[in-house]
């Protein structure tokens, strides 16, 4: 398989936030057959919750550029990989995490498949993204079902909730 370049975003909300990020982006930096390109700006972000949730910490979210050959199921096997190495555990939905990871894109794959969608469903609602992405890629173009660039979904995104450009900033070689 030919080298893809993909986009993944990160977010956490538990612990040590900014480490959590950081070692997700050394892990997969080493992994084989994928290159970190660029990081996106580091973002803190409320949580989306259901109604009924209590309220829960605020996020750091960012999105990283990469090229890989790996086929995308391998590339969420990875993600899924680092998050329990994190501490997440699987399961339950809109709860705090120390790590969450989601392949928003990968080159011009577009798939609906059990345990696989790409480009990531909820992309286009989500300002936490959007925004960290627009900083590293504003004119990609995304395919079906958004059939649109970075920048315009950011431009007509319903998620009107504050972020705010955080002041934690990549290290150089974050630890794992």
């Amino acid at each position: 398989m030919e080298s893809g370049l993909g986009y993944i975003a990160l977010g956490s909300n538990l612990g040590d936030r900014a480490r959590h990020l950081h070692a997700a982006i050394y892990g997969l930096a080493v992994s084989p057959n994928l290159q970190v390109l660029r990081c996106s700006p580091i973002y803190e972000a409320p949580a989306h919750t259901l109604d009924y949730q209590e309220p829960q910490p605020a996020y750091l979210n960012a999105v990283v550029e990469v090229r890989t050959s790996l086929p995308a199921r391998q590339l969420i096997a990875l993600c899924q990989c680092l998050e329990r190495r994190a501490g997440r555990k699987s399961g339950a939905r809109w709860v705090p995490r120390q790590l969450d990871l989601d392949l928003l894109a990968l080159g011009t794959l577009s798939c609906r498949a059990p345990g696989l969608t790409v480009p990531h469903p909820r992309l286009a609602e989500r300002r936490f993204v959007l925004q960290p992405w627009a900083d590293l890629s504003p004119n990609y173009y995304i395919g079906k079902p958004f059939d649109a660039t970075v920048s315009v979904l950011l431009s007509q995104c319903p998620d009107q909730k504050e972020i705010q450009r955080s002041c934690v900033v990549w290290q150089n070689r974050p630890d794992p």
